[in-house]
């Protein structure tokens, strides 16, 4: 019975992650990544759950309170970037700055639906079937978002330093991983036994920081366009 519950909460993980993904590559429409590179990205953030659990458990051991919450935010972060950079971003078919986001954002879709599905299989096992009912829909609509703003933004300083010097791309991709870890633990520290209230003015930042980054994505395609039109003349 129990692998039914976790092909259901699978399901139920893989599916609006699979929507946003959607939603993200229609924005890059006129020079879309090919399927398999996306593939790829998507499976290699999901493989970074079981990869962060183990360093999480020792986490638990090492630190409590706000410490731990910190240390599991870094731990997350740091793995979906470094998994980016190994698997994805050396590829030839990565060849133009936006394509640092798009990634980042597929990699973190990748772990929120391995994640998600995590979080809705265990009161859905205890036959809390409302409780896994609603914690989907609250991390389609928060934890999935934070996590599409948190790498989203990795990927932004990434592909604002797309035509610079290596060095400069390091220390780019370090400061976007930095704010990545901001947003990251101040949405965990807000939202841990927060009230009705409190969950919706948390959840209207990361809507909100999401409409920063789309329009940030916009921008970037519009330069990314204009250096073309530079290089052609």
């Amino acid at each position: 019975m129990e692998s039914t519950y976790f092909a259901i909460a699978f399901l139920a993980g893989l599916v609006p992650a699979l929507f946003w993904v959607w939603f993200w590559l229609r924005e890059d429409n006129l020079n879309p990544e090919p399927y398999f590179l996306i593939a790829i990205s998507f499976i290699a953030g999901m493989a970074v759950v079981p990869m962060a659990l183990p360093l999480q458990k020792i986490a638990i051991e090492l630190y409590t309170g706000a410490n731990m919450i910190l240390v599991w935010v870094i731990i997350e972060e740091v793995l979906k970037y470094t998994v980016a950079l190994a698997l994805i971003f050396w590829h030839k078919e990565v060849d133009e700055p936006i394509d640092m986001v798009i990634y980042m954002i597929v990699v973190a879709l990748g772990f929120a639906a391995l994640e998600n599905a995590l979080f809705i299989f265990n009161p859905l096992v205890m036959g809390e079937y409302l409780s896994s009912v609603m914690t989907g829909g609250f991390r389609f609509l928060g934890a999935t978002l934070l996590h599409v703003l948190a790498s989203g933004t990795v990927g932004v300083f990434l592909a604002l330093a797309y035509y610079k010097s290596k060095y400069i791309q390091v220390l780019m991709g370090t400061l976007g991983l930095f704010i990545a870890i901001v947003l990251h633990a101040l949405f965990n520290f807000f939202i841990m036994d927060a009230s009705g209230e409190t969950i919706l003015s948390v959840f209207l930042f990361v809507w909100m920081g999401v409409i920063l980054l789309f329009l940030l994505f916009e921008k970037i395609k519009m330069l990314e366009h204009k250096h073309k039109l530079q290089s052609s003349s």
